[in-house]
């Protein structure tokens, strides 16, 4: 099977995976909101944030090394991998829990210290389940994949909803989650065939250090985004905003998926690419418009339904999320058509470009929303958003030392046309008309129809096999 089949098949799976995952997820928050609220929603967002950038923290590009290796993995170097993962996962949680007491006076909100306590608990397990993980990648098995993330996220809120009707609040996403992390854990052990062993050669650990760490200082400064909303929002805003701002991240993150799968399939996709700078080159161009069109639609067809979906779905209570959505959409829609210059980049080995990218958005985003969040409140987290878009003109000035520069026409045809939607609620509904924009443009209704055509054909090869 050629390298194009084999990505458009693991697409497939991994957007279906998407696809359902954001349904079960729709219908679960929408129950887990309206029974514990958005003041205890915010507890937890902001604890589940802080564990996030830990997460991240930990996992030191081992990962992305596993995957991006030209030559194939030994055993070794998975052995090798899982026992720095462990050691690293196990520092780092020793450490958070050493700090919770700071932490807790920091955010000042009831019940944050004990919550964040039992998820910093579950750092070294959910570290561990990276190297089977990458196994399962680098050989483009999306529907094991699929199939084991998918798994996870159906026990959550079986597991979460029921502690939620017996008012346990913010305990009852900690349930879930810990439900969720331990059967994908052992789903992921047992579909890929992998038996890790205590493994250490200085020459291998290395080589993933050097890797991981041009790479993992990039993710590292690019996620202190997740600390915004616990240690700005939550502090000058209270627990409420914190998690009307962990509802609009969700909701753009579930719709975003496309986003997601983008990522996933690049990094092991365009990494059998990257001596050839003309195909990468043409991969951008037609991966950013692809990127902006299946992620927009989602965006900006809730964005204009939203004014009437989330008080009818998620209660009165939770309207106040409208404010913040549309610019929460925005950041990642602007994001969506900068992804593969992140990721060729990072298969080039140009980590540290990445890093200087990361630093300058952080640094606007983070500093905007310190200066807003105390004087305008929850908006000020949007605005900071906005603040922070301008740093994506850097990462194209690298690219285009890098590999040249792509063409972006159909991809800022499509961003506007889904732009203007998201502000329905501030605006009014004619923002709709909007979309309609490259439906009447040739270029990109070719585009669109070319799509069309070509998702519903691999569709058919995998059906057939």
């Amino acid at each position: 099977m050629s390298l194009r089949s084999k990505v458009l098949r693991g697409g497939v799976y991994l957007v279906l995976r998407q696809g359902l995952g954001a349904t079960i997820t729709a219908v679960g928050v929408i129950l887990l909101t309206r029974a514990i609220g958005p003041g205890a929603y915010g507890v937890f967002a902001a604890a589940a944030g802080i564990y996030a950038y830990l997460s991240i923290l930990s996992q030191w590009g081992v990962e992305i090394y596993l995957i991006r290796r030209e030559e194939e993995p030994q055993p070794q170097d998975y052995h090798q991998a899982f026992s720095l993962l462990l050691l690293i996962s196990l520092t780092v949680a020793g450490l958070a829990l050493v700090a919770v007491p700071f932490l807790q006076s920091w955010v000042r909100l009831e019940r944050f210290g004990s919550i964040a306590t039992v998820l910093f608990l579950m750092l070294p397990i959910e570290q561990l389940r990276l190297v089977p993980l990458a196994r399962l990648e680098r050989a483009l098995d999306y529907k094991k994949v699929a199939l084991i993330e998918l798994s996870g996220l159906v026990i959550f809120y079986p597991v979460a909803l029921p502690l939620a009707y017996r008012g346990l609040g913010p305990w009852a996403p900690v349930g879930g989650w810990w439900a969720q992390q331990l059967l994908t854990l052992c789903l992921l052990y047992g579909t890929s065939d992998y038996r890790p062993r205590p493994y250490w050669e200085p020459a291998r650990v290395r080589a993933m250090l050097g890797y991981g760490l041009g790479y993992s200082t990039s993710q590292w400064i690019w996620e202190l985004r997740l600390l915004v909303n616990p240690l700005v929002v939550s502090r000058y805003a209270g627990a409420e905003a914190a998690g009307y701002v962990a509802l609009a991240v969700r909701l753009v993150a579930q719709l975003g998926f496309a986003r997601t799968v983008a990522w996933r399939l690049s990094i092991a996709a365009l990494a059998r690419l990257q001596r050839d700078r003309d195909r990468l080159v043409k991969a951008l161009t037609e991966g950013m418009s692809l990127q902006v069109m299946a992620t927009g639609s989602f965006l900006a067809a809730f964005g204009w339904v939203a004014p009437w979906i989330v008080p009818l779905l998620f209660g009165s209570q939770w309207t106040s999320t409208l404010a913040v959505y549309p610019f929460i959409a925005v950041g990642s829609l602007s994001n969506a058509v900068f992804t593969l210059h992140s990721s060729v980049l990072y298969v080039l080995r140009e980590n540290w470009k990445v890093v200087a990218f990361h630093l300058v958005h952080i640094a606007l985003f983070a500093g905007s929303a310190l200066l807003l969040v105390p004087r305008l409140g929850l908006i000020g987290y949007g605005w900071a958003e906005v603040i922070a878009l301008p740093s994506y003109i850097l990462i194209e000035v690298w690219i285009q030392q890098t590999v040249g520069s792509p063409n972006y026409l159909r991809a800022a045809i499509w961003f506007t046309a889904f732009t203007v939607p998201l502000f329905s609620w501030q605006l009014g509904p004619w923002t709709c008309i909007s979309a309609m924009i490259p439906l009447v443009w040739p270029p990109t209704r070719k585009e669109l129809w070319q799509i069309i055509t070509t998702v519903f054909s691999a569709v058919s090869r995998t059906e057939t096999r």
